[in-house]
């Protein structure tokens, strides 16, 4: 009986169990946020969303359309050179010469255009075409010949930003396709307002999708992990490891003639690329893909990259001088690799506990 009298009460909103209810629904938050630092681009995500709020908190004009439109340039590029460099990363190995190659492939395509007569998209093709060649040559160099990856991508890089010099005469030159009124080409390959940021989210997701789901993607990582490993279980390795270079040698050729075409200008000088190239890198590296191989993923690369272009777009809201965006620069990448690492530990953490 007194079992059957108190069946009800228990039963009634008031309840000992609807109090423990909410008690158990409120951890939400925190749930989440566990959830997302569990992911590996989880504190780049929260480190740009922290660092969108500081400057939208500090400055009236950041999340507005036309600012929007300003920090595209800013952080499209870097996303699409990391997502090609992530496969070079994943393998353990680094590609510096995509800055040669981003200088190299507009002024190639300018005089593909200009001085062999090949129609504009005829002259895109046969551009990426010529820097895919010099990645096959970068990673049979890396991985048949066995010259070390740091070495033989820095003195292509050398080449081809001084072959760039040579052909061009260091002089800049209209892009061809990229002067007003833009056509159809020009809108497509970097003149129009969003094509560098369609380009760059498609590029990303395709390979993510490769790396996460294809063998490819799976061989990469078995190399990055393991190469000794992998070749026993079967993987050529050689020829995984020129594929990758040739992804990254395309997606820094891409992105010169996206520039070059939403500039309206072919510039030869090697100091811009060289700074792209080390924004990419610092972009794949934060996005959390490792230096030492074996671990990377492509939508943090665009995500590290979205952070960079964040801050510089924050930092001229500002008004801070020129001279100081690399120094701050600088330190957000040491912030952004020590959340890096101390998430990581905190990651292996809960692994190994649980």
């Amino acid at each position: 009986m007194a079992s059957v009298a108190q069946e009800p009460a228990s039963r009634e909103p008031g309840g000992p169990e609807g109090p423990a209810q909410e008690r158990r629904a409120l951890p939400g938050w925190r749930a989440v946020g566990a959830r997302l630092l569990a992911l590996r681009e989880g504190s780049i995500i929260v480190i740009a969303i922290v660092t969108a709020i500081y400057f939208s908190v500090n400055t009236s004009n950041f999340f507005t359309g036309e600012n929007l439109e300003t920090l595209l340039p800013y952080f499209a590029p870097f996303a699409i050179l990391a997502a090609g460099e992530v496969f070079v990363m994943i393998l353990g190995e680094i590609d510096l010469s995509i800055a040669g190659l981003y200088l190299f492939a507009p002024i190639l395509f300018y005089k593909l255009n200009t001085s062999v007569g090949l129609s504009l998209v005829p002259a895109v093709i046969v551009a990426l075409l010529a820097c895919m060649a010099v990645g096959a040559i970068n990673g049979v160099f890396v991985s048949v010949v066995g010259v070390n990856s740091f070495v033989v991508t820095l003195g292509m890089l050398f080449t081809f930003e001084g072959l760039s010099l040579i052909i061009s005469k260091g002089t800049p030159v209209a892009t061809p396709g990229g002067q007003p009124p833009l056509g159809t080409f020009g809108k497509v390959f970097g003149g129009g307002t969003y094509s560098e940021l369609i380009w760059a989210v498609a590029i990303v997701v395709i390979l993510q999708i490769v790396l996460m789901f294809s063998r490819w993607g799976v061989y990469t990582v078995a190399i990055g992990s393991n190469k000794l490993g992998a070749s026993e279980a079967g993987v050529r390795v050689n020829l995984v490891m020129i594929r990758n270079y040739m992804l990254c040698s395309l997606t820094a050729g891409l992105v010169g003639v996206f520039e070059a075409v939403r500039s309206a200008t072919v510039q030869p000088n090697p100091a811009g690329p060289n700074e792209i190239l080390f924004l990419a890198v610092a972009a794949a590296v934060i996005g959390g893909t490792l230096l030492t191989g074996g671990s990377g993923t492509v939508v943090g690369a665009l995500i590290g990259a979205l952070f960079l272009g964040i801050l510089k777009d924050g930092l001229i809201l500002q008004g801070v001088q020129a001279t100081y965006l690399l120094f701050y620069t600088g330190l957000a990448v040491i912030v952004a690799m020590t959340a890096n690492v101390f998430v990581g530990r905190v990651r292996r953490g809960q692994t190994g506990g649980g």
